[in-house]
């Protein structure tokens, strides 16, 4: 027997249980991994409030990092003993075991933590696409990320510095603020208290910017339209606030012919060899020093309720991870 996290409805934080399971045998091209931490993330709370469909009851949480307890009969690019994260698998993650198809695992190295992997890959992985692969930023551009403080922005700062890439980030207080510039934000935006459009005007000297990235969702949707060079792109990547609904395309020609992508991961780690390149660039930074995870909070994997309400009420810094 082992613990994991279950629901059986949608719904609050409250929905969430705390139960015993017994995790199946590994299949032939599966893997049993002893989870050591565990990626806590926005999606899993899409999956929990019924925003992304879920076949119920099931597990949750697609991210996490540990040792290999055993593999199934076709595996041979994993070994017990082999240290692996994850986090494009099957929902199931907040829990002591996993199993899971092979392909979604990539080797760990010896200088990235379970609990780096755990807090970063997700997030990470996401910045990689978002900045290498999307924007394909070359150094010298400005661009806008909202959230900046955040998981995925506090990598993103530090990703677009080694690049050489100025980024505003926004940011809901003084302190976020002095956190994001301080890993490496060009400049910051406090939209507690500032005008997003008017600031990014001023500090791009009229230009705007040529990519802007918006996790946000429907709160910022608007604001970030107007934030958008001519003929630019805007990258909506999540849901915070609620999904962008009723899009207009037309406002993309009033706007100056912009360009507008919707991406997952999915869409960009979508076979093994290329999920494995982008970790592997991934963890590269990270054992390098040249990415610095944080990890804001840290939660017993049963008080996985607790931990995701205080991120949906961004009252988090960095990463939250969750202990078995």
């Amino acid at each position: 027997m082992a613990k994991r996290i279950q629901l059986s409805r949608h719904g609050g934080p409250e929905v969430l249980e705390y139960v015993d399971f017994t995790p199946a045998a590994p299949g032939p091209r599966e893997v049993r991994v002893r989870n050591q931490a565990i990626g806590l993330n926005f999606i899993d709370i899409y999956y929990r409030n019924g925003l992304y469909p879920l076949s119920l009851p099931s597990g949750l949480g697609s991210e996490g990092a540990g040792v290999v307890e055993a593999v199934g009969s076709a595996v041979s690019e994993f070994q017990v003993g082999d240290r692996v994260a994850y986090c494009t698998g099957p929902q199931g993650s907040y829990a002591e075991l996993s199993v899971l198809p092979a392909d979604v695992l990539v080797p760990l190295p010896a200088g990235v933590s379970c609990e780096q992997a755990a807090a970063a890959t997700l997030k990470g992985l996401t910045v990689q696409y978002l900045l290498r692969q999307i924007g394909k930023l070359q150094g010298g551009e400005t661009i806008l990320f909202h959230a900046a403080a955040g998981g995925v922005g506090s990598l993103a700062c530090q990703w677009a510095r080694a690049l050489g890439v100025r980024l505003i980030g926004t940011v809901g207080s003084a302190e976020k603020a002095e956190r994001a510039q301080a890993l490496g934000a060009w400049a910051t935006i406090d939209y507690s208290r500032e005008d997003v459009r008017a600031r990014v005007l001023e500090l791009t000297d009229g230009e705007k910017c040529p990519v802007v990235y918006d996790s946000v969702g429907k709160d910022t949707w608007e604001i970030s339209l107007d934030c958008v060079a001519r003929r630019g792109l805007l990258v909506s990547f999540g849901n915070a606030s609620g999904p962008v609904t009723g899009v207009n395309l037309g406002i993309l020609a009033q706007k100056g012919s912009l360009f507008v992508t919707r991406p997952t991961l999915a869409g960009y780690a979508d076979t093994p060899e290329r999920l494995r390149a982008m970790a592997a660039e991934l963890y590269a930074l990270v054992a390098n020093g040249t990415l610095q995870v944080e990890i804001g909070q840290r939660h017993a994997l049963a008080d996985a309720g607790a931990a995701q309400a205080a991120q949906a009420g961004r009252k988090t810094t960095g990463s939250t991870i969750l202990l078995p």
